[in-house]
C-alpha cells in the first residue's frame, strides 16, 4: 500500500502550517492595537456593560447623573494592583457624591477565581470582560487603563491618550473630585 505523503512530507506540511500559524500569532500580537476612531473627549461616551462576578449587570446609559470611572485591569498587571485598593478608597469616599467605578477584568475564565478573590476586596463592582475588544473603545491593550464619563454621559477622560495612566490620589484629586463636585 502507497500512501500519498510519506511521514517526511507530512512533518515539512505540519511544520509549515504551524509556522504559517506562529507568523499569523505574532502579526496579530505586533500589530498595532485597534483603537475606537471614534472615541472623542466632549461626545457621547460609548455604552458598556459590566457583568459582575456576583451576577448583576451595571449599563453606563443606567447612569446618567453620575461620575464613572472605568477601569480595566488583570491579576497579572503590578500597577492594576497597586492602584485598585486606592481607587477602592476613593470610590467608597465619594460613592454619596455620585461616583461610580466599574472594574473590567482582562483575566482569562481559567484566572477567574482569582480575579474574583481581589475584586471581593474592592469597594466598586467588577467582572471579567471576557473579550477585549470593546466596542467604542477599542481593543484592550495595555493596562491599566480607564475612562472617565462625565454625569451627562460624554467622554470626560480618553485613557488612551493618558501618558501615566495609573490613578494616584493626587491624580484623582485633581481630575475627578472636581466632577463630583459640580452638579453638570
Amino acid at each position: 500500500m502507497t500512501l500519498p505523503f510519506s511521514t517526511t512530507d507530512r512533518t515539512r506540511t505540519m511544520r509549515s502550517r504551524l509556522a504559517r500559524l506562529l507568523a499569523l500569532a505574532c502579526l496579530l500580537v505586533l500589530a498595532p492595537p485597534l483603537r475606537a476612531n471614534d472615541l472623542v473627549v466632549g461626545q457621547a461616551a460609548p455604552p458598556i456593560v459590566l457583568h459582575t462576578f456576583d451576577g448583576h449587570r451595571i449599563d453606563t446609559r443606567d447612569l446618567h447623573g453620575k461620575v464613572i470611572i472605568l477601569t480595566f485591569w488583570a491579576t497579572w498587571c503590578a500597577p492594576c494592583r497597586q492602584e485598585l485598593p486606592l481607587l477602592s478608597r476613593y470610590a467608597q469616599q465619594h460613592a454619596r457624591d455620585g461616583l461610580v467605578v466599574l472594574g473590567f477584568s482582562l483575566d482569562t475564565p481559567e484566572q477567574r477565581d482569582e480575579a474574583r478573590t481581589i475584586a471581593r476586596s474592592l469597594s466598586f463592582p467588577s467582572g471579567l470582560l471576557g473579550d477585549p475588544r470593546v466596542p467604542g473603545y477599542g481593543r484592550i491593550w495595555r493596562l491599566p487603563v480607564s475612562f472617565v464619563i462625565g454625569r451627562d454621559g460624554r467622554l470626560i477622560e480618553d485613557g488612551w491618550k493618558d501618558k501615566t495612566p495609573t490613578w494616584t490620589a493626587d491624580r484623582l484629586q485633581r481630575q475627578i473630585t472636581p466632577l463630583l463636585q459640580s452638579s453638570e
